[in-house]
């Protein structure tokens, strides 16, 4: 049941700054600083966040809890159904363009979807939906993409052949070649420069309003997106976009410039970053229990190796996002003043769900600090409206199902290699670490190697 939004007091409005959101920042919420992570791990800090938000909700009886930060209102859900409210209330009366993501991405996708306006985001998310294929388990340039999955793969098995060894930036240069073909094209296989473009801007979003935008980088950064889109070959995301762009524009001729593939690129790429870190985290884990890789590789070897959904590999990367979140906190701006439960909260007020704890919330399930794909095939995780590994409701994840089948076919192709993960021991049995920093993950080939090579391609 819903209650008022309850005021915090100072001493728990330094608890939540220092326990919750500090280390939220301090490790990037747009691109994350491997220091910040290593230290959060060392200090389980989803734990301590936890321990925090577990004591404001008993004593606040669950009620949505009020952070003032200056001039600044952030109201801090904890109940599934206050989390299912805004989720399902945006774009409006609750906008994803919150101050803070405004100001964050502004760096590096200005005119991205989930930062547009009302209007404009009436044009950009058909836009985004048709090219992604939202809803659509298999994208229908589905081949393509596990065609690039594979030969990522074979690259990743060649060098861990001859080295023995894959760690967290070898996995990262090789997934940013898959995620850079697959959305651009050939011409931006090895395109370092183009991301290496990208983080820098997004390590300036990781400041938001404190950092002024780098307008020379950012420009640069756009023309090199776009001279890609344009020459971007058929069976690549880009080439979508430029199909679909072209029917909404017959469609609306008056709103052509709203329809600019281009614009919409460095989002898609933001993201396909975010699911590399989930599926190397769902290597880890898999790698550490020998059952599941079993099942992951029976799975791939029945199914083959065209475009076919991998329903326990996708399971296994939602299980990973779940633990451990890409987006540490989904934020919303209310769009007008807000009536929640005879409480009237102005327009301009934030809405926060801090991913970490809203998905392993032990008093709602039974999921908690253990890996349970099964949660995710049998629809126990999709029937809780508080976990959000895509976000949910009308602005959720355009691009979750083309991202699960590109993260899936990787990491069954992967686990293929016989992989063990040190300090495996930590992963091997529920339940799992509350934060785990994926920077530190480095792999070996190990006994099952033998049995396994050869599958990843």
């Amino acid at each position: 049941m819903s209650r008022a939004p309850v005021d915090l007091t100072a001493q728990d409005s330094l608890d939540v700054l220092r326990g919750v959101l500090g280390p939220i920042v301090a490790q990037g919420p747009i691109v994350r600083r491997p220091s910040m992570t290593a230290r959060a791990e060392r200090r389980q800090s989803d734990r301590r966040s936890a321990v925090v938000l577990d004591a404001l909700r008993e004593r606040c009886d669950g009620a949505p809890l009020v952070l003032r930060l200056g001039p600044r209102r952030l109201v801090i859900l904890t109940e599934p159904d206050d989390v299912a409210r805004v989720l399902d209330g945006s774009p409006e009366p609750f906008t994803p363009a919150s101050r803070e993501k405004v100001a964050a991405l502004r760096q590096f996708q200005p005119d991205g979807v989930i930062v547009s306006s009302a209007a404009e985001r009436r044009r950009r998310r058909p836009l985004n939906e048709r090219t992604l294929a939202s809803g659509q388990t298999v994208h229908p340039a589905g081949e393509s993409v596990v065609e690039q999955v594979a030969r990522i793969a074979a690259e990743i098995t060649g060098t861990v052949r001859m080295s023995g060894l894959l760690d967290a930036d070898m996995f990262a240069a090789a997934h940013w070649r898959l995620v850079r073909t697959v959305t651009l094209g050939e011409a931006a296989h090895n395109d370092e420069r183009l991301t290496a473009r990208l983080n820098a801007l997004r390590r300036a979003g990781n400041w938001s309003y404190l950092r002024p935008v780098r307008r020379r980088l950012r420009a640069a950064f756009a023309e090199q997106v776009r001279e890609h889109v344009e020459r971007a070959e058929p069976g690549t995301l880009a080439a979508a976009g430029r199909e679909a762009a072209a029917a909404l524009a017959a469609q609306e001729p008056d709103a052509e410039g709203l329809f600019d593939v281009a614009s919409q690129v460095p989002h898609w790429l933001f993201a396909f970053d975010a699911a590399g870190i989930a599926t190397l985290r769902a290597l880890a884990v898999v790698a550490a229990r020998p059952r599941v890789s079993e099942r992951v590789l029976d799975e791939l070897a029945s199914a083959g190796h065209g475009a076919t959904v991998l329903p326990y590999a996708r399971a296994c990367v939602l299980e990973s996002v779940r633990l451990w979140p890409t987006t540490l906190v989904v934020l919303r701006d209310s769009t007008e003043p807000t009536s929640w439960d005879g409480r009237t909260l102005p327009a301009g007020t934030g809405f926060a769900v801090v991913s970490s704890y809203s998905h392993r919330d032990r008093s709602r399930h039974d999921l908690g600090d253990r890996f349970v794909p099964e949660a995710w095939l049998d629809g126990r995780a999709d029937a809780d409206r508080a976990l959000v590994p895509f976000s949910a409701g009308p602005a959720a994840c355009a691009g979750r199902d083309v991202v699960l089948l590109t993260a899936s076919h990787l990491l069954a192709r992967i686990a293929g290699l016989g992989l063990d993960v040190d300090r495996g021991e930590h992963l091997a049995h529920d339940p799992l670490p509350r934060t785990v920093d994926h920077h530190g993950l480095r792999f070996r080939l190990g006994a099952r190697a033998d049995r396994s090579l050869g599958t990843a391609v």
